[in-house]
């Protein structure tokens, strides 16, 4: 399993990056080699990727949800088995440290290289980056879904 975290400041209050960041189809807008995402109910997504010319689909379902702290998930079947935390952190009025922690296994040789040079991480570091100008440009999110999701067992 290989493990990618990375955080990335916003200059946007965290009801609006939290709110953002809960509108999975528009991912394929910040998120480079995800070429879609279906929402299939509150808790469920449908993912198309395409990475180095492989295209990959899963489904991913939220495994625990807070308005303006975290989302987390899982994949639930299909090409690739991952999963993770993004966390939101209110360092001032207007701005927001994102934390992304991405938890995936590698499969095949080039997959399997490429996790272990970086390429994995500066992926991540990348799409963030994306993310932040995304929503700073905007300023105000596309929609939100502010739903409570409580973890397994609780």
């Amino acid at each position: 399993m290989s493990t990618v975290t990375e955080s990335v400041d916003v200059n946007v209050p965290i009801g609006t990056v939290y709110n953002q960041w809960t509108q999975f189809e528009d991912f394929p807008q910040f998120m480079d080699g995800v070429e879609s995402i279906t929402q299939i109910g509150d808790r469920r997504t449908h993912w198309v990727t395409k990475v180095a010319g492989q295209t990959r689909e899963f489904d991913a379902e939220i495994t625990e949800q807070h308005p303006d702290e975290r989302v987390a998930w899982k994949s639930t079947g299909g090409d690739t088995r991952h999963a993770g935390v993004v966390t939101f952190h209110r360092l001032a009025d207007a701005e927001t440290r994102v934390t992304i922690q991405l938890d995936w296994e590698p499969e095949g040789i080039a997959e399997k290289v490429g996790s272990a040079v970086g390429v994995d991480s500066h992926q991540v570091k990348a799409d963030a980056k994306r993310f932040k100008e995304f929503i700073e440009n905007r300023g105000t999110a596309t929609g939100s879904w502010r739903g409570d999701v409580d973890r397994p067992g609780i």
